[in-house]
């Protein structure tokens, strides 16, 4: 494979990365080449060196998408890392996805019981004063305070349960993909830790 074609095949991969990340990325492999030319190797050789670009590229994208769920740990950050991991390929979506949308159904179930029962809470607490809540209004008062903690300490363990099933599943792929990877990609050769990201501790 040329230059030319590892290049714009692993440009193609890494659509969708923020800009700055693909550039440097991009800068990063030529300079791969530049170093196996400089050194006298062919342009086929060094291609071969680095692996497949498309493979690369999901590997890139992958740990770039858990890099950011590590930072940020945000809806949007854990959906990203699920998918990135989810497409390298080596985790069998059609047995996985449907155990992970039950729990992640389970999940939202959950969430909106804990803000229904902090709404109803809150609802007691105004309302209950004056509404001939038995025990008077300091026991509404008291009761609908109760329910609102009680809302709020059963979203943080949700939270909790929710950061734990994101990292879980990231360490799930993670781990499987390096189990799987001498056989899927039997030809592939050993490189730089930057054409091999996808090689550190588990999450």
């Amino acid at each position: 494979m040329t230059r030319a074609e590892f290049m714009s095949r692993l440009r193609r991969g890494l659509v969708g990365l923020p800009t700055s990340v693909a550039q440097d990325i991009i800068s990063d492999y030529e300079a791969h080449f530049e170093d196996g030319v400089q050194a006298g190797r062919t342009e086929a050789e060094v291609s071969a060196a680095l692996g497949d670009p498309d493979r690369l590229s999901r590997e890139l994208k992958a740990e770039a998408g858990v890099q950011r769920w590590r930072q940020e740990q945000t809806p949007s950050a854990a959906a990203g890392a699920v998918f990135a991991v989810l497409g390298l390929g080596a985790v069998d979506i059609l047995i996985l996805l449907p155990i992970l949308m039950g729990v992640i159904g389970t999940l939202f179930g959950l969430v909106i019981a804990a803000i229904g029962l902090f709404i109803g809470g809150g609802a007691i607490m105004v309302v209950g004063p004056f509404g001939g809540f038995p025990g008077g209004p300091l026991a509404a008062f008291l009761a609908g305070l109760s329910m609102m903690a009680a809302a709020v300490a059963f979203g943080a363990v949700l939270a909790i349960l929710t950061v734990w099933l994101v990292n879980g599943l990231v360490w799930f792929a993670r781990l499987h993909y390096r189990l799987l990877k001498p056989a899927l990609h039997p030809q592939s050769t050993a490189s730089s830790s930057a054409a091999a990201p996808f090689t550190g501790d588990p999450a």
